[in-house]
């Protein structure tokens, strides 16, 4: 096999957009797996909600989620790598949040912090149920016994790209990235996906010629880019595309399942 450490993108990538995992793409990832090839994926989602797709298609190895910023074993949910922030940095962001009514939550590997969980909205309710978390209420800085690795806002997409016009006049001590229409994450600044496969290819004593990876948003940029070969979904946005060396199918079209049959496994 041409390729012994495949990155998939979730959300928009190895799901529909109605959040469906196909046979068609399980399939194909069972096949990659059998013939030795290791599937990773690599979601700007948690690892504790991000952990049940592993399970689900039958995968062991490892998972990188928040957009990069942790790197977990699957088998004992051991954290293996993450990239810290300090959280004392977010108060003016966290102040411009409440001032303009955009939620936003505090993560570390496997927890979930907003403002005040008694006061959350229909759409943060919605929200949260649909990824499988439940948020508890922000400590204070100095209460947190591990460390926070990335820092999320959700709002209506013409607020949020507002504030990230704002935000990038400020003095920039994160990496911020737009990972949907309607998210946009704060995390350390050497994080990213990219950074993550990178530093587990070479865990993984892996050359980077034999690393690819699926994907179709901003977020996923840094990982095609990376990879050995870089592949955006047709449902990506044509910067990202730009950015990849080759093309497959919709997500809605099993994109990844052709993508793994095309360059994993012929």
């Amino acid at each position: 096999m041409n390729y012994k450490l495949i990155a998939i993108d979730v959300d928009g990538t190895l799901l529909s957009d109605d959040h469906h995992l196909s046979t068609e793409n399980k399939e194909a990832v069972a096949e990659v797996t059998r013939q030795g090839g290791l599937i990773v994926l690599c979601t700007g989602r948690s690892p504790q909600n991000s952990l049940p797709f592993m399970e689900e298609m039958g995968l062991k190895g490892y998972l990188i989620g928040h957009n990069g910023a942790s790197t977990v074993r699957v088998e004992d949910r051991e954290v293996l790598h993450q990239f810290s922030m300090d959280g004392r940095g977010l108060d003016p962001y966290i102040e411009y949040c409440r001032e303009h009514n955009i939620h936003f939550d505090v993560n570390t590997a496997f927890g979930m912090y907003v403002d005040n969980v008694e006061n959350l909205t229909k759409e943060a309710h919605h929200m949260y149920e649909y990824f499988r978390i439940i948020p508890a209420s922000l400590p204070a800085w100095e209460d947190f016994r591990e460390p926070i690795v990335k820092f999320t806002v959700f709002t209506q997409a013409e607020i949020l790209s507002e504030a990230l016009r704002e935000w990038s006049t400020w003095t920039q001590q994160y990496n911020i990235v737009r990972s949907g229409e309607f998210f946009a994450d704060f995390m350390h600044q050497d994080a990213s996906k990219g950074n993550a496969l990178k530093n587990l290819a070479a865990r993984l004593q892996i050359d980077q010629k034999q690393v690819m990876a699926i994907g179709n948003y901003y977020n996923d940029i840094s990982m095609l880019t990376y990879a050995g070969l870089g592949i955006a979904m047709d449902n990506s946005p044509l910067d990202v595309k730009a950015a990849a060396d080759a093309i497959t199918g919709t997500n809605n079209q099993f994109g990844v399942r052709d993508a793994l049959v095309k360059y994993c496994l012929t």
